[in-house]
């Protein structure tokens, strides 16, 4: 299992940084997180590093050297996440729970499954092409979002209707596993980075053949565009280095 990864997080116009993104690997898989603490609630950076935690913790008992059952992980990991910031609530006699967006992704036997929950986002990319992205859960666009010439008032792209942590079940929504060829990229990142970019922007960036120099000119972008009062902006970039696999 060959890939390069490089990640960075910056705190943009705020005051801290909510989000978290980490990485780590057995011998025969991997697993990438982004995670964005939501800001109007408390401790939303508690809540982004308590997920990056319980999620990372899993795994490394799990993946022995193998994950059974991808895609049931990847749901189980993240409800364990929401019901750690539950507990986590109650143990510090909390009014609100602390909540977090999450995009996860594991790699194992040449396939890339990713689960997610709320408005982070994971892109598959292909030369220059996106073969898939998540679907934040947010009202603004599930189900195609209001219609042009609505006369409602258009709710904030940032109104979720899922998130870990909340009072209401969350979604988790589990993505078919994608079978990577060499050079494929993987970018998981929070809204600060995707709300200020265009996906032409993601492409473009992804072309760079370095997983750091793409990165960094992505981030760089966003935090120019987003400008005094950019949010943080976090990117996870994973390149697959395995050679193609004939069979798939």
């Amino acid at each position: 299992m060959k890939f390069s990864v490089f990640q960075t997080s910056q705190i943009g116009g705020r005051k801290r940084n909510e989000d978290r993104m980490g990485y780590t690997y057995s011998k025969s898989s991997a697993i990438f997180l982004v995670a964005d603490g939501l800001g109007g609630h408390p401790d939303g950076d508690v809540a982004s590093q308590l997920g990056l935690q319980v999620v990372m913790s899993k795994f490394r008992t799990h993946a022995s050297p193998k994950i059974e059952h991808v895609s049931n992980f990847l749901t189980e990991a993240m409800t364990d996440v929401h019901e750690s910031l539950i507990a986590y609530a109650v143990s510090h006699s909390m009014v609100d729970t602390p909540s977090t967006t999450m995009v996860v992704v594991i790699v194992q036997d040449g396939l890339a499954y990713m689960g997610h929950c709320g408005d982070s986002r994971g892109y598959f990319i292909r030369q220059t092409e996106v073969l898939t992205r998540t679907q934040d859960h947010s009202l603004l666009v599930r189900d195609g979002g209001l219609s042009a010439d609505s006369d409602l008032e258009l709710p904030s792209r940032h109104t979720l209707f899922s998130c870990l942590g909340a009072s209401s079940v969350p979604f988790i929504e589990v993505a078919e596993p994608v079978p990577l060829r060499f050079g494929d990229r993987m970018l998981l990142c929070s809204d600060g980075l995707w709300g200020s970019v265009t996906e032409t922007d993601i492409v473009q960036a992804m072309q760079d053949p370095k997983v750091s120099e793409a990165t960094t000119a992505l981030v760089n972008l966003a935090l120019h565009n987003g400008g005094p009062r950019s949010d943080n902006v976090t990117a996870l970039t994973v390149r697959w280095e395995e050679t193609d696999n004939p069979a798939r």
